[in-house]
């Protein structure tokens, strides 16, 4: 069966504050240091979506220049965002907003967000969305900026001058999975990487990268950017046994036997 992706919604807000963040952020990916995080997170996600099947995967929001599911086996791969089609898009594309997505119930299989909750006004109705669009045993993958990391203490060092990435709201580990667990998710992989600080100069990064060989053995998900795999829960439906009442039983000549009740009244009537 074909999967027709919905029709562009008129509803989509391309221009509130929220997309412009959006717009922000994809810019900064095409800078340094954005774009060697960036670097690091695709090759993050090309360890994860090999293994993750099914008919249709759909990723909430773009990051421009980029694709973020060229490892994914699934048949059909879509894209939806709130402003127009990037370019050199080889997936569908359709318009609409994560905390409202414009896509029926219990439809696909794999769904990515990828730096949506930290930029996002309601993350947890974003996250509600993307729960009720997966199919049972569906998978949900999330990237985000770890707030314990190098890169969450340069964001306190940005706290003067609101600006994307660092304006954004930084999500846990713990705080995410606490949040999958209350829409019954059972969180099946957790990865970390980039371990080395954002700094602009390509010559001491490139002396520190060091950093994230020696990160992932010391530090575990102490990396700037995670990436957490999590599959909808099958809740279980407990089956209500009938409360059968013994019902009375046929004589042989087929009429039914009388309750004591009626019984005894026609004793006394005698």
């Amino acid at each position: 069966m074909s999967f027709e992706p919905p029709q562009p919604s008129h509803s989509t807000a391309a221009g509130t504050p929220q997309a412009d963040r959006r717009r922000q952020l994809r810019a900064w990916f095409r800078t340094r240091p954005g774009s060697w995080v960036l670097e690091e997170e695709v090759a993050a996600l090309g360890q994860v979506l090999p293994d993750l099947f099914g008919y249709h995967l759909l990723q909430v929001e773009s990051l421009d220049g980029v694709d973020l599911l060229k490892d994914s086996r699934v048949l059909n791969t879509m894209v939806m965002g709130a402003g127009s089609r990037p370019e050199h898009l080889r997936h569908s594309f359709f318009r609409g907003v994560p905390a409202a997505l414009p896509v029926a119930a219990d439809s696909i299989d794999v769904v990515v967000l990828p730096h949506v909750l930290e930029f996002e006004d309601h993350p947890h109705q974003a996250l509600r969305e993307a729960e009720r669009v997966l199919v049972p045993e569906g998978h949900l993958v999330v990237t985000g900026f770890n707030p314990w990391s190098l890169m969450g203490v340069r964001r306190l060092l940005a706290r003067r001058r609101p600006v994307v990435p660092w304006s954004g709201d930084f999500i846990s580990i713990s705080r995410l999975k606490d949040w999958m667990a209350l829409l019954d998710f059972d969180v099946i992989l957790t990865d970390s990487c980039f371990y080395r600080p954002p700094l602009h100069h390509p010559g001491l990064m490139d002396r520190l990268s060091f950093l994230d060989g020696m990160g992932r053995r010391l530090w575990g998900m102490g990396g700037g950017i995670y990436v957490m795999v999590a599959r909808k829960r099958v809740v279980a439906l407990t089956p209500l046994k009938p409360r059968w009442r013994p019902g009375r039983r046929l004589l042989p000549t087929g009429w039914a036997e009388p309750t004591t009740r009626h019984a005894a009244s026609e004793a006394h009537r005698g």
